[in-house]
């Protein structure tokens, strides 16, 4: 009996061996998403006031812990069932990335007139806090597709029990890792203000750091709204050069991150064009009614 309880504990001792094996090999292969992911959660959960930063950030945190739990359960599905389905969903997910993108360029460049408005301040903050939440989750949901159907491709070929456990690993790893960083990244000028007030001495290594910390913040924020838009474009670039062989044949000899940036832009501004053009056909027929 002793030796077959030790044998059972040699055997879930190797398994999770390989499981520590395969997901370090699975977030090696996501990590360029991770990364991705990061710079476009920063850019979203930022420009509010700091004491709703983390209670946003939190939101967002459970609508991406909720994602996974959709996700996860239909690509193990999916993948034992209709695989070719996956390249489709992934395609669909790129369309929206690059639209999501390009309209920030847009934006930017041709700003929206937005109508005065009578409404509260406070009223108007919520209904931002809400847009903003539900826009980064929505962007969650496509970025976590992209890395648990990357996560899976890792580990094709083991059992279906390892398949689950490490892609389940690396998701949760994904959320906890990114939006732990974030955390830090918005909570900056706080730690910058925590430092100042612990030396009196301005010329102290301590107080030194705390004003760097919150000089740098705003220059963080605003570089992770340029990096989180190249992001955006970069992945859903990657999508469709590594899905449409055409595309990967002609891009064969173009550096990957040039490849996958302007791919992404001319795909997202076909997007944006149809977009307004159905919203332009949309206007017209409301008017003629």
């Amino acid at each position: 009996m002793a030796s077959g309880f030790f044998a059972i504990l040699d055997d879930i001792g190797a398994l999770m061996d390989d499981v520590v094996v395969m997901s370090k090999i699975a977030t090696k292969k996501t990590a360029s998403i991770l990364g991705d992911d990061l710079a476009v959660t920063s850019e979203k959960t930022t420009g509010f006031e700091s004491s709703r930063e983390l209670p946003i950030l939190w939101a967002i945190t459970k609508g991406s812990f909720i994602n996974k739990l959709i996700i996860l359960p239909i690509a193990f599905l999916l993948s034992a069932f209709l695989p070719w389905s996956i390249q489709y969903i992934l395609m669909l997910g790129g369309l929206y990335l690059a639209y999501e993108g390009v309209e920030k360029i847009y934006e930017y460049f041709v700003p929206h007139k937005h109508k005065e408005s009578n409404v509260q301040d406070d009223i108007n903050q919520k209904d931002l806090e809400k847009n903003k939440i539900k826009a980064a989750i929505i962007t969650d949901f496509i970025l976590s597709i992209e890395i648990v159907i990357i996560a899976l491709g890792s580990v094709i070929g083991h059992s279906l029990f390892m398949q689950i456990v490490v892609v389940t690993v690396v998701s949760l790893l994904a959320t906890v890792g990114v939006y732990g960083i974030v955390a830090l990244i918005v909570r900056m000028d706080d730690m910058g203000y925590k430092l100042m007030g612990m030396n009196v001495n301005k010329k102290s290594l301590v107080n030194r750091l705390g004003v760097l910390l919150i000089k740098a913040l705003p220059k963080v924020i605003k570089s992770l709204g340029v990096i989180g838009t190249l992001a955006l474009l970069m992945v859903s670039g990657g999508i469709f050069l590594h899905n449409m062989a055409f595309l990967h044949h002609y891009f064969a000899a173009w550096p990957s991150l040039l490849s996958e940036m302007l791919i992404g832009l001319i795909v997202g501004a076909l997007t944006l064009l149809l977009v307004r053009l159905f919203m332009w056909l949309k206007g017209l027929v409301f008017l003629t009614k």
